[in-house]
């Protein structure tokens, strides 16, 4: 009679602090679902997102019972990886030229660039959840339970990307100009991880 209330409650604080550990990535995934081409497309960006959040916990949940990874000084220098990929994009659409139809590979993003976005973006969730998940009262049980609730949400996540990918203004802007926007938001990513952590002494 005890176990479901608290079992409860930790379900709730878990979509909590996913939900606002996260909200960003709606935008990135909505930009990502905007430069897929069909149902691969969009599969490839699914299990990109998987991918990259699988890793962000298996590296708190490490750092969070005594192995570390990756060292503090370390995370800041993650935003390299967007910033790459952003240059990679921004120097694909200035050959290909400023119409975006030759932008994009085909299919869209390839599952891996999203999984280094992702993880990357996620430096900040790792210094939230390491904490979370060390003081937890339940220890490993609690841990699997915000687990499970963080891969369902990743789901529910990847729906919202789509919804707003497809919604008809959102589209028709996504269309238009979705292909300056993703260098544009992956650069700035990438430029805010290195200079929010400190790397190069920025």
């Amino acid at each position: 009679m005890i176990e479901e209330p608290v079992h409860g409650g930790i379900v709730g604080q878990a979509a909590a602090l996913f939900a606002v550990t996260n909200i960003d990535d709606i935008v990135l995934l909505a930009l990502f679902f905007a430069r897929a081409a069909g149902r691969r497309g969009a599969l490839r960006i699914v299990l990109g997102q998987y991918a990259g959040f699988t890793a962000i916990l298996v590296v708190a949940v490490a750092a969070a019972f005594g192995a570390t990874f990756l060292p503090d000084d370390v995370l800041p220098y993650l935003g390299l990886l967007p910033l790459a990929l952003g240059v990679k994009a921004a120097w694909r659409w200035w050959r290909d030229g400023d119409d975006g139809e030759e932008t994009a590979p085909a299919g869209g993003p390839g599952a891996m660039e999203v999984a280094a976005v992702t993880f990357a973006n996620g430096g900040d969730n790792i210094g939230v959840y390491v904490p979370v998940f060390a003081t937890s009262a339940g220890g490993l049980g609690d841990v699997a339970v915000y687990a499970a609730v963080f891969l369902v949400l990743v789901a529910v996540w990847c729906l919202a990307g789509r919804f707003v990918a497809t919604r008809p203004f959102v589209a028709r802007a996504l269309s238009r100009w979705g292909h300056v926007l993703l260098p544009v938001v992956l650069i700035a990513l990438g430029v805010l991880i290195l200079v929010e952590g400190g790397a190069f002494g920025l």
